[in-house]
């Protein structure tokens, strides 16, 4: 990947952060806006060549809208994953068959790759343990049929990354490449 000019990463690395003052502040005052951007032209200054190394090319509409869609999606995830663990805790004969398996992820980026493994622990019932290279090894609480009826390594490392790592992927593929 070619890397983005320095006005292209300064200038991405000020929207970023304007719009995450805007999110954090809740406030459209002129004072807060008017703070807002004087921060963050200060903290992209001094910033902007570790923030990114693709610029404005994070922007691109694409990436955006999947990024867009990933909030409810993770979301979603994450409240269907609250009500599985909530099931199995409140069951009275607790149903659990925990176990750490190794998932292989598709993504090649360091940021995607931080990405997938904040969004597997952020689920509960999965704790990404540590990554090696393409390797996650994670925590689950609900070991599936699928995962445990795999003949060889391999197949089980496919089986557990279909059920863990895939769904993600799909999104974080296409925002961070």
């Amino acid at each position: 990947m070619e890397e983005a000019s320095r006005a292209s990463k300064f200038a991405y690395t000020f929207i970023v952060l304007f719009i995450l003052w805007l999110v954090v502040t809740s406030s459209l005052d002129s004072q807060e806006i008017i703070t807002g951007a004087i921060i963050a032209l200060i903290v992209s200054a001094l910033t902007y060549d570790v923030f990114t190394k693709a610029g404005l090319a994070n922007l691109h509409p694409k990436k955006v809208a999947y990024a867009i869609a990933y909030i409810p999606y993770f979301l979603w995830a994450m409240i269907m994953a609250n009500l599985d663990v909530a099931y199995r805790v409140l069951h009275p004969s607790r149903p659990i068959r925990p176990g750490i398996v190794k998932c292989r992820t598709i993504l090649d980026s360091d940021t995607g790759k931080l990405s997938l493994a904040n969004s597997i622990t952020l689920t509960p019932g999965t704790i990404t343990l540590d990554v090696d290279g393409k390797d996650y090894f994670i925590h689950w609480i609900w070991v599936s049929d699928e995962v445990l009826k795999a003949k060889d390594d391999s197949e089980h490392v496919e089986r557990a990354s279909e059920a863990i790592t895939r769904p993600f992927e799909k999104f974080l593929k296409v925002i961070f490449g």
